[in-house]
């Protein structure tokens, strides 16, 4: 089960994915965000840091880095695809999740433990997961705050508590099919107790359970 790890200037979260898949027994590859070809590889994700700086708005030039394409491809094939925090960002900016991430409702960067709720089990972040389990897990961000005007997007986990103010306190997010999940907490943080909490493996899991080998 070979995934992807997308790479862009600035990514600062792709080698604690990386652990935390070999970890569920995954075989996870950094892929510069500049390559043009995914064909191999089962799922992709695109994980957490400050994409270019995030010198326009948070996720809008990575949004436009080659590689984004073939993770086009990949979702309107049904192929799993994760974005975490920026990553969520990045799938906002590329119109692969409705909505989008502006700056937390109290104009503070948030970095602290939070509690979410699973509310939809039928995605490929959490179908290891189940409806109404409380997980404990990191957030670690100024722009998380997700708004969505069309209310197209499917909320799967929620804050307990809406730190940032998140409308329907969406913690993460999911399109239609359910193969591209946008998830603001970091789950590859909460991997070991030493860490805090272990509760990022559930969702992980899932994603990891739902990659399904490419047939040549």
């Amino acid at each position: 089960m070979r995934v992807a790890v997308v790479v862009f200037p600035g990514t600062n979260c792709e080698r604690d994915v990386v652990r935390a898949l070999r970890l569920l027994g995954a075989d996870p590859e950094l892929v510069w965000h500049r390559e043009t070809d995914l064909s191999g590889f089962d799922g992709v994700v695109l994980p957490g840091g400050f994409a270019h700086g995030d010198a326009l708005r948070t996720g809008a030039i990575a949004a436009l880095s080659p590689i984004m394409e073939p993770v086009r491809k990949m979702a309107e094939a049904g192929r799993p695809v994760l974005g975490i925090c920026n990553g969520f960002q990045i799938l906002c900016e590329s119109g692969l999740l409705p909505g989008a991430l502006i700056p937390n409702r109290d104009l503070a960067f948030i970095c602290r433990y939070v509690e979410v709720e699973v509310v939809d089990d039928t995605t490929v972040l959490t179908a290891a997961a189940e409806p109404g389990q409380v997980l404990r897990i990191p957030l670690n961000s100024y722009e998380g705050n997700w708004v969505d005007p069309s209310r197209t997007g499917r909320v799967v986990v929620r804050y307990r508590d809406d730190p940032n103010g998140s409308q329907d306190r969406a913690a993460a997010v999911a399109n239609a099919a359910g193969n591209v999940v946008g998830i603001m907490p970091h789950p590859e943080r909460a991997t070991d107790s030493l860490l805090g909490s272990e509760d990022g493996l559930v969702l992980l899991e899932g994603f990891v359970c739902s990659l399904q080998p490419v047939r040549a």
